[in-house]
């Protein structure tokens, strides 16, 4: 079973919203086109409270993206960003979303963050993520969505160390830092993942 599992691609991260990736909406005809050579899609949503902790105005005297430790974790403090039930927690109005299967919400406790699709980054609570593809018998996992620097390859570790075959679209991804995404790929290659561009799939 092809699964295909679009990470984050909510109205905040796209251009004009609180944690804007340059040029994110690019990806959303891309990830349309790539839906229908699938046997299963699903996606994962930042979902926020208010209150939480990777908000840098939940911290006094911080700015955002400043780094602080939070319980020994590194802690980037973020702008608020996919608050719960908020147009920017929404999905990108132009994502086809009539064939996602299920949606797994992640960053839902206020005292921890979570980037990767399937545990928070303390790895102290899964979202399910990883037990509804093992149900499945999913294997072969493909990724897509947002930011590819930073939530998207999260994911594709944690889909390595539990076992699947990733594949990460590499431009079906957009990022926040250029560098830092070339570094996280080349790190999924090391790992056994692989990277490929879309139209190997679309071909």
């Amino acid at each position: 079973m092809k699964v295909l599992i679009i990470v984050d691609a909510q109205n905040d991260f796209m251009p004009g919203g609180a944690l804007e990736v340059p040029k994110g909406d690019e990806i959303i005809p891309v990830i349309n086109r790539l839906q229908p050579k699938f046997d299963l899609v699903i996606a994962t949503q930042d979902w926020h409270p208010e209150n939480h902790i990777s908000f840098a105005k939940n911290h006094l005297g911080k700015k955002e993206f400043e780094t602080i430790q939070v319980e020994g974790i590194q802690q980037t403090l973020w702008p608020a960003h996919c608050i719960q039930n908020t147009k920017g927690a929404d999905f990108h109005p132009e994502l086809n979303t009539i064939a996602i299967e299920a949606i797994f919400r992640k960053g839902t406790s206020p005292k921890i963050d979570s980037y990767s699709g399937f545990y928070d980054n303390a790895h102290l609570k899964s979202t399910g993520l990883a037990g509804y593809l093992k149900e499945k018998e999913a294997k072969e996992l493909y990724f897509c969505g947002l930011a590819g620097d930073i939530c998207v390859s999260f994911t594709v570790i944690d889909a390595l160390n539990e076992g699947f075959q990733p594949v990460l679209i590499e431009d079906a991804c957009k990022a926040l830092n250029e560098e830092n995404f070339r570094k996280t790929k080349q790190q999924i290659k090391d790992l056994g993942g692989n990277v490929i561009l879309a139209e190997e799939v679309l071909e």
